[in-house]
């Protein structure tokens, strides 16, 4: 569908679509790969809608391994997305008394009542999830260079050319 002989030929769907055909951005090495996880994850903890186009758009952008980023996202989901948001809400609070982190007192000044859970405040959980998406992105980066070394069959250094990476010893 995206290479209808109708769409093909206009530039502008041609820039849209073209770094989604590159082979590279489909292969999985480990650069790619870790780069890919990470903006995936980063999407996952965010509440907004359309968080696997986010996290394709972000990779094809930066040249990351784009089913890695789709695939971090479903870290979230109908069943988790309750207790991630909590955890949130948990860790914002946590930043902001134990920790003084300053807010915007707009925002602040925002409370949402959810039953069974108590009053949420916008600031704790905004500062919560954006605090849980840098940190799980960070941490995914270097488990995946571990893997790679742990299992370097499964995930290979590749070099730009798609080749595997010699390393001298």
């Amino acid at each position: 569908m995206l290479r209808h002989r109708r769409l093909r030929d206009r530039p502008w769907w041609r820039t849209l679509t073209k770094p989604l055909f590159d082979r590279h951005l489909w292969r999985p090495c480990r650069d790619t790969v870790a780069s890919g996880l990470a903006i995936g994850l980063f999407f996952s903890m965010m509440l907004m809608p359309f968080q696997m186009i986010a996290a394709a758009i972000l990779a094809m952008r930066f040249r990351v391994n784009v089913p890695f980023a789709v695939a971090g996202c479903w870290v979230s989901n109908m069943l988790t997305h309750v207790p991630i948001w909590l955890a949130q809400e948990w860790l914002g609070d946590w930043m902001r008394y134990k920790l003084g982190f300053p807010m915007p007192h707009f925002i602040s000044k925002v409370q949402f009542h959810i039953p069974e859970a108590g009053e949420i405040n916008a600031a704790s959980f905004l500062l919560g999830m954006m605090v849980s998406g840098i940190l799980l992105a960070l941490v995914s980066y270097p488990i995946v260079h571990l893997f790679s070394l742990l299992m370097p069959h499964h995930l290979p250094v590749l070099n730009r050319a798609g080749k595997h990476a010699r390393h001298e010893v």
